[in-house]
């Protein structure tokens, strides 16, 4: 499979939930929500579906479907942001501070378009 990288650079295809979901598997479902459950926000098995942040129509769990550097990339119509002009905005910045991974893929991909 195609490795897909979210607009916020986190590698979808590498994501224990997109994972969980094309391979329609119950068990690991049920195993991340358990551990992504927090005492404000719980998690069921059931909510554990994702395609992956680029999909317009499939299947995303919560937190991605109301996340606002998704939402940024669709208006701006770009691949990832690290083909935005405004990179890198506040927004991402804050989500890089827990996932400075995610940080290095868009750095890696501006570096190899410049």
């Amino acid at each position: 499979m195609e490795k897909m990288i979210a607009f916020c650079g986190i590698i979808c295809t590498n994501c224990p939930a997109f994972i969980a979901t094309q391979e329609d598997n119950h068990e690991k479902r049920r195993e991340i929500a358990k551990t992504w459950s927090t005492p404000q926000y719980e998690l069921k098995p059931e909510d554990i579906n994702c395609d992956g942040c680029l999909v317009r129509d499939g299947r995303l769990i919560s937190f991605v479907r109301a996340c606002d550097i998704r939402k940024c990339g669709i208006e701006r119509n770009v691949e990832n942001c690290a083909h935005c002009p405004e990179y890198a905005c506040e927004k991402l910045a804050k989500s890089h501070e827990r996932s400075p991974e995610a940080k290095e893929t868009l750095e890696d991909i501006r570096s190899k378009d410049a």
